[in-house]
């Protein structure tokens, strides 16, 4: 993800800015959990040949690379659907080839999510909502990418939309213009829609855009898109934050997050999802969290702590 990539991060202040007093009333509205807190860990692409010997057994093919990819992961960010409504065969496919646990976060296809008026009036809405359906239990939360250019001027645009989507499929809203994050009615009014409608607001943890990283919990679930630098030493002092974080939000009530691990070129995702994986049940023993593990010789194995 190139959006907020900066050439060097040495001067960049990644720490978390204090909770936004509306999430309190947001937690403490929710329906008491049932179970132990959800975390799913995911990347934002499976065909990845590199991680072959390393993550995905020796000698797996193209093919196999999702079924192989489920084994390491329980969530995903998933991007084909933002070039492509998929069809039936393909929908079943996803969903045969994974785990039980597994969750995928379909993105919402371009051709809807960066039209003028979202598609209002275009019948690939209705087809992308029928096709990722078939995703049954597998279907984790959709999302949906704002063009950088969608202000808060046109939230009666994206109010509508909302209104059509689809109840009983969980949706998030990615919003990237400044004016998200100004401390106007408008912006406001943007994060009390979300609410109204049970929609998450994506998070975006990025070196060289901090305002979109907003900390703001609009309804049971939140997404995270966490951008790292090469596994620079900041990266993992920015996950022991987010821990804490996390942990304090599971405590008020927030039922499951999903945390996506970009690293360039997608390479290094794994390392700092099993990173994840690992200090995250380290200071939260009851979750429930699934994270990559290498496929290495045992003398070859590490402790990260």
């Amino acid at each position: 993800m190139e959006f907020g990539k900066l050439p060097s991060v040495e001067n960049v202040d990644f720490t978390l800015p204090p909770d936004p007093e509306q999430n309190l009333a947001v937690l403490q509205s929710l329906q008491a959990r049932s179970g132990p807190p959800v975390l799913y860990l995911g990347a934002t692409g499976y065909n990845m040949k590199p991680w072959v010997g390393t993550w995905y057994p020796k000698g797996t093919k193209d093919r196999d690379f999702l079924a192989a990819y489920g084994r390491q992961f329980n969530t995903i960010e998933h991007n084909t659907t933002h070039y492509r409504i998929p069809d039936e065969n393909m929908v079943d496919r996803w969903r045969e080839e994974t785990p039980d646990d597994f969750r995928f976060c379909p993105k919402i296809p371009q051709v809807i999510s960066h039209s003028g008026n979202l598609g209002l009036n275009n019948p690939l809405n209705q087809r992308f909502c029928e096709a990722i359906a078939g995703l049954g239990n597998k279907l984790g939360c959709c999302f949906m990418q704002l063009p950088p250019h969608f202000s808060t001027q046109q939230l009666m645009v994206l109010e509508q939309y909302l209104e059509r989507f689809p109840r009983g499929i969980p949706l998030s809203v990615e919003v990237r213009h400044p004016s998200f994050f100004e401390a106007t009615l408008e912006a406001e009014t943007f994060f009390q829609l979300l609410e109204n409608y049970r929609v998450a607001a994506m998070i975006t943890d990025v070196a060289g855009r901090r305002d979109v990283c907003h900390l703001r919990v609009t309804c049971a679930q939140t997404l995270i898109r966490f951008v790292g630098n090469g596994l620079h030493p900041s990266d993992y002092t920015r996950v022991q934050d987010w821990a804490l974080r996390l942990k304090s939000w599971y405590a008020q009530g927030l039922k499951a997050a999903y945390l996506f691990t970009h690293e360039p070129d997608n390479l290094l995702a794994p390392d700092l999802a099993a990173y994840c994986a690992d200090y995250f049940k380290s200071i939260m023993p009851d979750l429930v969290v699934r994270g990559p593990r290498a496929i290495l010789p045992p003398a070859l194995q590490g402790s990260l702590f």
